[in-house]
């Protein structure tokens, strides 16, 4: 959940080897959104997968990432599905590139849009990736291994006192969300949000969708 000025700000530490085997095995998972591998990146806000997000992206060739940040609002935190659906993930299922809006967390409104092309594989990171209105979709969950205490200790060490207030809000939200519609139990792939390692016996295991 973007909490700054810039929704998009690392938080969490750059991971170790290891990407490049997984980048290699979502290359090789089958399409699941028209001709597009959707892989997903949740955990909770502050653990890390913003970063990894970034860093696996870059060792796809520079696959797109879709921040489920830009398509919140403070109205509705994860009121997000109808938006990612209309303009994401439909059009990729077309095999279209696409855009969507973005929504600009100071001015409190969409004010931009950015780019998704129907690349190989496209990342969606963002607390509730790998929910249930979006597993339909997705070729692999990956959920990033910090429990919600320790993330948002991070978070609020990143974001600042001005902030404080936002985090009490967004941690009810979130652990809301989360007891209605777990995503870890969908999860191929688990991350130590603390090293970055992807956690032994994950790799290789296919996400189960209900």
């Amino acid at each position: 959940m973007a909490a700054s000025d810039s929704p998009h700000a690392p938080d969490g530490p750059v991971p170790p080897n290891g990407l490049h085997a997984l980048a290699a095995e979502l290359r090789a998972l089958p399409p699941s959104c028209g001709p597009v591998r959707l892989v997903a990146v949740d955990g909770h806000a502050g653990s890390g997968k913003t970063t990894f997000a970034g860093r696996l992206a870059g060792v796809l060739g520079g696959a797109p990432v879709v921040h489920l940040d830009d398509l919140a609002t403070h109205a509705e935190p994860f009121g997000w599905a109808g938006r990612l659906r209309e303009q994401v993930l439909e059009p990729l299922a077309a095999g279209r590139d696409t855009a969507y809006r973005v929504y600009d967390w100071t001015l409190r409104r969409f004010a931009t849009t950015a780019e998704v092309s129907a690349a190989p594989v496209v990342l969606v990171e963002g607390v509730g990736a790998g929910r249930r209105a979006v597993r339909p979709w997705l070729a692999r969950v990956i959920w990033m291994e910090l429990d919600a205490a320790a993330a948002r200790r991070r978070g609020e060490e990143r974001d600042g006192p001005e902030l404080a207030e936002f985090w009490v809000g967004w941690a009810r939200a979130e652990s809301a969300h989360f007891a209605d519609d777990p995503s870890r139990p969908y999860a191929g792939t688990r991350v130590d949000g603390v090293t970055g390692r992807i956690l032994s016996g994950t790799v290789g295991e296919p996400s189960t969708f209900p």
